[in-house]
């Protein structure tokens, strides 16, 4: 018997057991074939992930390598990055990763039906990429004082070495990461999960840290900066 499976375009992505169940009569007879798993798919015109150009297909999705720019504005570096979005395991760890987060754990009925969603997705893995918040994050980020005992943020150059290394501790913040560290993970888990990801580097970024939508910054009467504010330009 040959059958074929045509999902929805907009169906919950993740793993699906798959069983023939045959009935006759007052009788049924069911069999478990296996397991498949189920993406986001750039190639179908229907799903909110559909990317025509085939070239940027190839980019955004297909590309394990890419190039992050470091530094600060007058200084730019340019950095290989290795994705490794296809690499073995990497699939199974970015699958788990939706399964450890709060909003799984919080409601995992509501959770699993929308992850049919993008940017739902998108969102939750942006929080599971941050450890610094206590829920399994992949990557505890540090930004001074002394990286000896663990791996300084700069000498990372690609995902699958941090992945696989939070898999190994049990799913515990690996030590220690910075915005393009967290930036090239999410990009190969984007990717893994079949959604077209770019990673953008800025310079010059605004902080704002009281969410008034303003840089504050204050003097005294002479003109004296004060170390009030924590808002910051980096």
């Amino acid at each position: 018997m040959n059958f074929t499976i045509s999902s929805p375009a907009n169906a919950v992505i993740g793993r699906y057991n798959l069983t023939l169940r045959v009935i006759s009569g007052n009788k049924i007879f069911s069999r478990f074939l296996g397991q498949f798993v189920l993406l986001f798919n750039p190639w179908c015109p229907d799903d909110d992930v559909y990317m025509a150009n085939e070239n940027e297909r190839q980019e955004y999705v297909l590309n394990e390598n890419g190039i992050i720019f470091v530094g600060n504005a007058k200084y730019i570096e340019a950095r290989g990055w290795y994705y490794g979005q296809f690499q073995d395991q990497l699939l199974n760890i970015c699958l788990t990763m939706l399964d450890l987060s709060l909003y799984y754990r919080q409601d995992a009925a509501i959770d699993v039906s929308r992850r049919g969603d993008p940017k739902y997705v998108g969102r939750v893995i942006s929080s599971m990429i941050n450890g610094n918040d206590n829920d399994n994050g992949v990557l505890l980020g540090k930004w001074q004082g002394s990286f000896h005992s663990h791996e300084n943020p700069s000498r990372w150059d690609g995902s699958v070495v941090i992945l696989q290394k939070w898999r190994q501790d049990n799913y515990k913040p690996v030590q220690y990461g910075q915005c393009w560290v967290f930036a090239g993970v999410m990009c190969t888990v984007l990717r893994c999960l079949g959604i077209p990801t770019r990673l953008v580097s800025n310079f010059n970024s605004a902080h704002d840290v009281d969410r008034n939508l303003s840089i504050d910054k204050y003097y005294d009467s002479s003109g004296k900066s004060l170390n009030i504010s924590k808002d910051s330009t980096w």
